[in-house]
C-alpha cells in the first residue's frame, strides 16, 4: 500500500510548519499564504508531489468542512490531513463530503482514500458519510429511474438494514386507510401513489417522528409550470431523501429514541384522473382544503401524513420537504427556513446546525397570515390568492394539521447546490439531516 500524501492546513497569513528549505522556499514563490481553499503541490527532492499545501483562510467565517475543498480539487488518490485541525471528524467529513461525485450514469473514476485522522470518531464519520450520499444520490437520480416504486424500495432497504418495521400503503389503499389527500395528488400518474411507514427502536424510548416530502416528480399538475421550472423536479423528492439520511444515522448510532419515520410517495403528474383547480378535498383529519394551485402539493401530501404522525403525540414531529420557491427568494439555497412554535427547539436546531455547518435560519409562523390562505367554501385554501409570504403561508398550511405532538419543527429545504462550496459539490445535497441529528444526539444522548 502507497504512503498517504500529506495535505497540510494552514490559516492565512501563516507559515507551514515542518517544512524544508526548499519546500518553504516553493510556497513562497508561489505566493502561498494559506489562502481560503488554495492547494498548492509541493514536490520532493524527484520531482514527484511529496505534499499539499492548503490554506483554510481567515479564522472568522471558517466553515467546519473547509476541508471539502480539498476533495473537490485533488485527484483521486491516497491521502491523510495533518497541520491546523481544529475538529478531525469535521474535517475528514468535510473532505469526504467535497470529494463526492455522482457516477451513476458515466465511467466511475478512482475513489479517494482518506486515512482517518487521529482523534476522529470513525464510526460517526462513515455513517455521516453515508447518509449524506444516501440522501445526495437519491436527490440527483432522475425521475426516469426513481419514480415511487423505486424510492419505495430505497426506503425499504434502509429500514430492512437496521431491523425496522416497515408498512406500505398505495394506490386505492389510501382511501380504505383514510389518506385522501397522498391519493389525490398521486392518482393521474403511473406508479401509484403510496405512504411508506416504518418504526425503530424501543417504544418506551421518547417517540420522535420525521416526515418527509416524496414528489418524485413535479409538472405542477393542471397548472403546469413553464418547462425552464421542471428542470429541477427530480429532486422535488429531497424532503424524504433527508429524512431518510438522517433516520439513517439515528438507527445506526443507535440513539435512545421510538423513531417513526412517514414519506408520502407521488409523482405529480396531469391525466384526466389528475385533480384541478377549485376542487375541495377533505384531509385525513377532516379539514377541507380548496384547490388553489395544483402546484402546491407538496403540502397536501404532507397534511394526510402530518395528521397521521400527530396522532401519537410524538415528543417531537419534524418534517422536511423542499417545499416552497419563496424560501429560497428569502434566504437563498444555503440557509432553509426552520418554522416551530417551540423557542428552545429553535434555538438548539440553529446552534447545532451552526457547528456542523448545516445551517437553519427561523422564520415566523406569523399566524395573521393564515388570511393569506383562507377559503370562501372550505376550511383552507393550499395556495391562496396573494403571492405574498409564500414559505410562511405554507407552513401555517401545515401548522394546521399538528395539534397534539408536544413540539414540531417544519424545514423548508433546497436539496440542491447550485454552485459549489465547501463540502457541499454542485447537485443533489444532504440539507438539515446534520443539524437535527447533532440536536438529537444532544438532547436523547448515544
Amino acid at each position: 500500500m502507497t504512503s498517504p500524501i500529506a495535505i497540510i492546513a494552514v490559516s492565512e497569513g501563516t507559515r507551514p510548519t515542518g517544512l524544508t528549505e526548499t519546500q518553504a522556499r516553493w510556497a513562497e514563490a508561489n505566493g502561498f499564504s494559506g489562502q481560503r481553499g488554495r492547494l498548492l503541490a509541493v514536490p520532493g527532492a524527484t520531482g514527484a508531489i511529496d505534499l499539499y499545501l492548503f490554506g483554510l483562510g481567515s479564522l472568522a467565517g471558517r466553515s467546519p468542512l473547509v476541508f471539502g475543498l480539498a476533495g473537490a480539487a485533488l485527484e483521486p488518490g491516497r491521502y491523510r490531513l495533518a497541520g491546523e485541525i481544529a475538529d478531525p471528524t469535521l474535517a475528514a467529513l468535510g473532505f469526504e463530503l467535497g470529494a463526492y461525485r455522482f457516477d451513476r450514469y458515466r465511467k466511475p473514476r478512482k475513489s479517494h482514500e482518506l486515512v482517518v485522522p487521529e482523534g476522529a470518531d470513525a464510526l460517526e464519520l462513515a455513517r455521516l458519510i453515508e447518509s449524506a450520499a444516501l440522501a445526495r444520490d437519491l436527490v440527483n437520480t432522475p425521475a426516469n429511474d426513481l419514480g415511487p416504486d423505486a424510492l419505495e424500495r430505497a426506503v425499504r432497504a434502509v429500514a430492512d438494514r437496521h431491523g425496522a418495521a416497515f408498512v406500505s400503503h398505495v394506490g386505492d389503499a389510501l382511501l380504505s386507510q383514510n389518506f385522501p389527500l397522498i391519493h389525490a395528488v398521486g392518482r393521474a400518474a403511473h406508479e401509484a401513489p403510496r405512504l411508506v411507514d416504518f418504526t425503530w427502536g424501543n417504544p418506551a424510548h421518547p417517540k420522535v417522528t420525521l416526515v418527509g416530502k416524496g414528489v418524485t416528480f413535479d409538472t405542477g399538475g393542471l397548472d403546469i409550470k413553464p418547462s425552464a421550472s421542471m428542470l429541477l423536479m427530480k429532486k422535488d423528492m429531497g424532503g424524504a431523501a433527508n429524512v431518510l439520511g438522517l433516520a439513517n444515522c439515528i438507527m445506526d448510532a443507535r440513539l435512545p429514541v421510538r423513531l417513526r419515520v412517514l414519506i408520502p410517495i407521488v409523482e405529480n403528474a396531469i391525466a384526466g384522473a389528475a385533480f384541478r383547480p377549485g376542487d375541495v378535498l377533505v384531509a385525513r383529519d377532516g379539514t377541507s382544503v380548496e384547490i388553489g394551485n395544483t402546484d402546491a402539493e407538496g403540502r397536501l401530501i404532507l397534511a394526510d401524513a402530518l395528521a397521521l404522525a400527530d396522532e401519537e403525540a410524538p415528543a417531537l414531529l419534524i418534517d422536511m420537504a423542499t417545499l416552497t420557491g419563496a424560501a429560497r427568494t428569502a434566504l437563498g439555497p444555503d440557509l432553509p427556513p426552520l418554522y416551530t412554535h417551540d423557542d428552545d427547539l429553535a434555538g438548539a436546531l440553529m446552534q447545532a446546525g451552526r457547528a456542523v455547518d448545516d445551517p437553519l435560519w427561523r422564520l415566523p409562523l406569523h399566524l395573521p397570515y393564515e388570511g393569506l390562505i383562507a377559503s370562501r367554501i372550505a376550511d383552507i385554501n393550499n395556495a391562496g390568492s396573494s403571492g405574498f409570504a409564500g414559505s410562511i403561508t405554507a407552513a401555517l398550511f401545515l401548522n394546521r394539521f399538528v395539534k397534539h405532538a408536544r413540539a414540531w419543527a417544519h424545514l423548508d429545504i433546497f436539496a440542491w447546490a447550485p454552485e459549489a462550496r465547501a463540502g457541499r459539490p454542485y447537485g443533489g445535497t444532504d440539507q438539515g439531516q446534520r443539524a437535527v441529528y447533532t440536536y438529537l444526539k444532544s438532547r436523547f444522548g448515544a
